[in-house]
């Protein structure tokens, strides 16, 4: 039935009359008298362990998998993530992450067609889902036979789902640029080229990726992306983002709701650890892939490895740098409905502290290649973006055009903003200059 709760801002989510019985054990829950090796919640069967995370040897398989899945419907229910009108395009990159990701939306989903389908007057709607594989191969080194293999195997897990059936997109990356211009995957490969820097073009890398994603969301009438992204890829990120310099935008990335982009992106598995994604695929049966992508000497790498290590030593290091992070403040748009009262970077998107935002009043130059860097956060300015104007203006002729009308888009927005600052001082068409 529809949740109206006033943490529910959506008016008709899928909070249940069952949902308390899949919410996360709390530590003040557990019987401190219960055998090591039994586990907590049940009681009754042995608790499975030897996967390393915070919960490990607390829980028997069943139990685990309903406290995991418990975590990822209580992040969906109590911030409005998903509706009864909603169609939901789940990313899905064959990794553990969003693998359970697209199975635990699939379990939602069927849940909500027994309801509908049970219901008499069949008033709830059971909302859409599809799914997308962004294929990188034009500027990552995969091997061919093995993005071929891949592609296959997810045309399988896809299929494998029960009913409701779930559309399938295999999108080249390359799809960014309009598909009237011959040149896009030529003219993308030039622009990765043109970033020397592994941590650029690793950042580069991603924001042309959520290019991609908005692009299939927009075309098939999607309103919601599903991320796949974890707490352990979270920690990583709060940690290497502060190296990177990005502490201003760093509360944007880790919140449940992202709705900056045109379709909004949520991250329903952000309390699950990945360790216990891991062990519920290993529990569960879910296949998995990994593709080929060559070595990472990144920032980003050299710090997963990092924090990686930090959770080996204590399994809470991951939920306890999330956590810190936590206390920042999110933007106005981290929720749903969102409120957008901010200025972005028009090539990561990340939103820019007052001291990035170009003061137009002192631009003199007309060159749209030297306003583009400009209009960029400093660290796509000092990690992506090239140094010399020759190779910044080939870079900016070969983007993508969504990624340059964006940065119009927002110098429109400036400069209206600037006449709006100064039209006490502008004369009118009736007045003189004396």
């Amino acid at each position: 039935m529809a949740c109206n709760g006033s943490g529910c801002q959506s008016g008709g989510c899928y909070k249940d009359e069952d949902a308390t019985c899949n919410q996360p054990i709390k530590s003040e829950e557990i019987d401190s008298k219960t055998p090591n090796n039994v586990c907590i919640k049940c009681k009754l069967n042995d608790a499975v362990s030897g996967y390393g995370g915070i919960d490990d040897g607390r829980f028997c398989a069943d139990c685990f998998k309903t406290n995991l899945f418990g975590k990822f419907r209580f992040a969906v229910t109590s911030n409005a993530m998903i509706t009864p009108t909603d169609k939901v395009l789940v990313a899905f990159s064959g990794g553990p992450s969003s693998r359970v990701a697209l199975q635990f939306v699939h379990d939602m989903q069927e849940r909500a067609q027994r309801n509908f389908d049970a219901s008499r007057d069949r008033s709830l709607p059971v909302f859409g889902v599809g799914v997308v594989f962004i294929d990188e191969s034009a500027v990552v080194p995969i091997p061919s036979n093995e993005m071929k293999e891949a592609v296959e195997v997810i045309g399988e897990v896809v299929s494998s789902l029960a009913p409701p059936r779930k559309e399938l997109h295999i999108v080249p990356v390359e799809t960014i640029y309009s598909t009237d211009s011959g040149d896009g995957k030529e003219r993308l490969i030039k622009v990765v080229n043109t970033v020397n820097d592994p941590t650029g073009r690793e950042d580069m890398l991603f924001s042309l990726r959520m290019l991609a994603l908005q692009k299939v969301a927009s075309e098939f009438g999607y309103n919601r992306i599903v991320l796949g992204s974890c707490i352990s890829r979270i920690a990583s990120h709060v940690i290497s983002a502060t190296v990177k310099g990005q502490g201003y935008s760093l509360p944007a990335d880790i919140q449940y709701v992202d709705a900056r982009w045109e379709i909004p992106v949520v991250l329903p598995l952000r309390d699950c650890f990945a360790q216990e994604i891991n062990m519920l695929c290993h529990l569960d049966g879910l296949k998995t892939l990994k593709l080929s992508t060559g070595s990472c000497s990144s920032i980003n790498g050299l710090v997963s490895s990092f924090v990686a290590l930090l959770q080996k030593e204590n399994p809470s290091r991951e939920s306890t740098i999330v956590r810190t992070a936590g206390k920042l403040t999110p933007f106005q748009f981290n929720r749903i409905p969102e409120i957008i009262d901010e200025s972005f970077c028009p090539l990561c998107n990340s939103p820019l502290d007052k001291s990035e935002i170009v003061d137009w009043s002192n631009v003199d130059s007309h060159r749209s290649s030297n306003i583009f860097y400009i209009t960029c956060c400093s660290s796509c300015q000092f990690q992506i973006l090239p140094s010399d104007s020759a190779s910044m203006e080939q870079f900016y002729m070969d983007l993508p055009q969504s990624v340059v009308g964006r940065a119009k888009q927002a110098n429109n927005g400036n400069l209206s903003l600037l006449r709006e600052q100064i039209q006490d001082c502008l004369l009118s068409d009736g007045e003189d200059e004396t």
